[in-house]
Order: structure tokens, then C-alpha cells, then sequence
């Protein structure tokens, strides 16, 4: 059984988060003058934070997950998406995603499931596990911990691709092997779309990418025509 899937997630939604990462941020070391490093942190702080926070969507143990989408093997593209930015409902979000991956396999026998993702060996996986950790949800017992490349819990479409070193976009990745890419939406406008209340987007654009990450997948192991 193949796990098509795919997370979205947002930057750090704590009170306080902002002040504790401008903790953190120095001025640059080659400002020495006081009316430098005061126009630094007049002009540059401000900016810098913001950058920090929104990088914190890319740390399991800070961001959030707000949608996932998934398809079991052939099967219809699914979604499931928080209805506000509250820790109550990450929590719902990954229990009936984990309820659901349990029954979907409960039927099966044989091997652990495969999970197929873009890059989700170094992302997507850590990241829900993180989240499971801090929210203090069991995943699957077979839900992969620490997949390798050469496992057979996992295919990543990048890595296989690109191997371990090197990186590709999906996009990229799509328009080398003729498959339709993004169209509109992108990674970037994740969040602004979720802070607009857009996440009906949000998820349309998630199962999108479900359906390339399969469509690669099928082409890399020759179940589709070019």
C-alpha cells in the first residue's frame, strides 16, 4: 500500500514567539559604531524577526501543520485542514489523519505501508513527527521514524531524483518528466493565504500537489507513459 501525501504548515502561532526570537537576533558583528548598530536595530531589526518567525514554519517543533493531503495508492485525493490556527486543532488534524491511515491499512496484510512525498523524507515526515511528539499524538506504529533513502518505507521523489546531496523543485521535476505543475498557488503564499482565511485554497493547492507527487511517482517506476 503507497501513502501519497503531503503537509502544509505556517509559522510559530505563540504569544511571545516574536520577543523570543528577537532575543536571539544580534546585530552584525562588523557594526561597531553605536549609531550603526542603533540604525540597525531601528531599521533592520524589524525585518529580521519577521524573517525569523516565518522560518520557524519550516521547524516541526515551532510550526504548525494546517492541512494534509493523501491518497491511498490509486485511490480518490483526500484533505483534511484545521478550522482555526488553535493547538486543539492541530491536535484533531493529526489524530483523524492517523485514525484514518490505521483503517485504511487494517484491511491489508503483508508489509508496512510506503509513504511517496517531494522531499518528504527531510520535511514532511520529521515534521509530523515532531508535532506528534509536542502534541503528545502516537502515530501509527509503522508511520516511518527515521526513513532512509534505500528504505522501503518511504520514496521520496526528490531524493530520487536528485539524490541526497543535490535538490529539485517538484515544479522542476514536473516540467522535466511533462507533467502539468503549480498553477497558481506556490509554497510562499501558504501562509498569507491561511492568514486571509483562505484555506479552502490552502487544501485544494495540497491535494494538487498529492496528484504530482503521484504522477512522478508513477512515472519513476515506469506505471505511466510519458
Amino acid at each position: 500500500m503507497n501513502i501519497n501525501f503531503d503537509i502544509e504548515t505556517v509559522p510559530c502561532q505563540q504569544l511571545g514567539i516574536r520577543a523570543e526570537l528577537s532575543a536571539e537576533i544580534k546585530p552584525p558583528a562588523v557594526l561597531k559604531k553605536a549609531e550603526s548598530i542603533a540604525e540597525w536595530e531601528r531599521e533592520s531589526r524589524p525585518g529580521a524577526v519577521e524573517e525569523a518567525w516565518l522560518k520557524t514554519s519550516f521547524d516541526g517543533g515551532l510550526g504548525q501543520v494546517v492541512v494534509i493531503g493523501w491518497a491511498i495508492d490509486d485511490g480518490d485525493i483526500q484533505s483534511l485542514q484545521v478550522a482555526d490556527l488553535s493547538r486543539v486543532e492541530e491536535m484533531r488534524l493529526l489524530s483523524e489523519w492517523f485514525v484514518m491511515l490505521r483503517a485504511a491499512y487494517s484491511g491489508t496484510s503483508g508489509r508496512p505501508p510506503c509513504f511517496v512525498g517531494h522531499n518528504s523524507n527531510a520535511f514532511d515526515i520529521p515534521f509530523v513527527w515532531k508535532r506528534a511528539m509536542v502534541l503528545g499524538i502516537k502515530p501509527p506504529i509503522w508511520f516511518p521514524r527515521d526513513p532512509k533513502p534505500w528504505g522501503e518505507s518511504t520514496f521520496d521523489t526528490m531524493t530520487a531524483w536528485a539524490g541526497v546531496r543535490d535538490r529539485v523543485s517538484m515544479d522542476r521535476l514536473c516540467h522535466i518528466l511533462g507533467i502539468p505543475g503549480k498553477d497558481g498557488m506556490d509554497g510562499s503564499q501558504v501562509w498569507p493565504a491561511v492568514a486571509e482565511g483562505r484555506l479552502d485554497e490552502v487544501a485544494a493547492y495540497c491535494r494538487a500537489d498529492v496528484w504530482r507527487t503521484r504522477k512522478i511517482f508513477d512515472r519513476m517506476n515506469f506505471r505511466e507513459a510519458a
